[in-house]
């Protein structure tokens, strides 16, 4: 079924022996790159509207096959879903000035992917209260909060780059 093997991204968080959340990140980087690319933001947000919702649901299955763990580690639909949320910001932003589809400057998505996994790592409130939901709802819940918190930062980092107070 598709929607289970989502949660793994079929089967790529198995086979990720170490860090398999930052694979997942690193999965949302040319997902996002390439949405962005053939639809500007409204492609990109309505990617991850179908990033969260089959994350959701297919996190919600995988969970129900379990009575062990809360949050397996290979389960990276969330970090996929999440590290998207962070690079948003970059996304709306490059369309609402009108840059061309292709642009998508490396300092809003390393940024965006270095704070996620910090945020998703160190897990400081609210990601942490986020957490522990029951179920496939703190699952993906973590992971989006540390993804807005990630866009809050990439947001401000670029209003003060771009001198937007002047």
């Amino acid at each position: 079924m598709i929607s289970a093997r989502f949660a793994t991204l079929f089967g790529l968080g198995e086979a990720s022996p170490v860090a398999p959340g930052t694979v997942g990140s690193l999965v949302a980087l040319p997902v996002s790159f390439a949405l962005h690319w053939a639809g500007g933001f409204p492609l990109f947000a309505f990617g991850l509207i179908v990033a969260v919702a089959l994350g959701y649901t297919s996190i919600d299955r995988y969970l129900s096959a379990r009575t062990d763990d809360e949050d397996p580690g290979e389960v990276i639909a969330d970090e996929l879903a999440g590290q998207m949320l962070a690079l948003a910001p970059l996304s709306l932003g490059l369309w609402l000035v009108g840059a061309p589809a292709h642009v998508f400057p490396w300092p809003g998505w390393v940024g965006a992917f270095v704070l996620f996994r910090l945020f998703d790592i160190v897990k400081p409130p609210p990601v942490s209260t986020a957490e522990r939901l029951p179920g496939a709802l703190g699952v993906m819940a973590d992971d989006l909060v540390a993804g807005l918190l990630a866009a809050i930062v990439v947001t401000a980092s670029a209003a003060v780059a771009h001198a937007w107070f002047v």
